[in-house]
């Protein structure tokens, strides 16, 4: 596996620490992470999390900007200012810091969702609150493409 897939819940330990899933780790090892690059979510309180190639990908697209312009001074601001390191220990555990807390309100558990190329860090209850509300735009979507209209008549 080569992909970051799936979900699951895991408790955080007395010291603050939380076990990455299993399936999760197999794919850091194949990528050959030695740390994790983690960045607040712009529209949701989640952390995506990667390796130095999703911050590779940030950095990419800044350089495409002007310096002189506020877009790439923003961009900066955000994946340099809204992220950070996370360092695997030797048990498969990252550390929720404040700063990870602050962002996705996780207090006791932590839901890991996988994203193909990166995984999200949240908190299990907004991501229960966040995953009905994807099904029910896709599901929207669905019954749209179903059903199309012709704009102006009634179906």
């Amino acid at each position: 596996m080569d992909r970051f897939l799936s979900s699951s819940v895991n408790r955080i330990d007395a010291k603050g620490r939380v076990s990455v899933p299993a399936p999760f780790r197999a794919v850091v090892l194949k990528r050959g992470y030695s740390e994790l690059y983690a960045l607040r979510g712009l529209d949701a309180p989640a952390m995506d999390v990667g390796g130095l190639d999703l911050l590779d990908r940030y950095e990419q697209r800044i350089a495409q900007e002007d310096p002189f312009q506020q877009t790439a001074d923003d961009m900066s601001f955000f994946c340099h200012g809204d992220g950070t390191f996370l360092k695997l220990d030797q048990d498969g555990r990252i550390m929720m810091t404040d700063f990870i807390r602050a962002h996705t309100g996780i207090s006791q558990e932590v839901a890991f969702v996988g994203r193909g190329q990166f995984f999200q860090i949240w908190e299990p209850g907004r991501l229960a609150e966040h995953g009905a509300k994807v099904r029910e735009r896709l599901l929207k979507l669905r019954q749209a493409a179903a059903n199309p209209s012709t704009p102006g008549q009634t179906p």
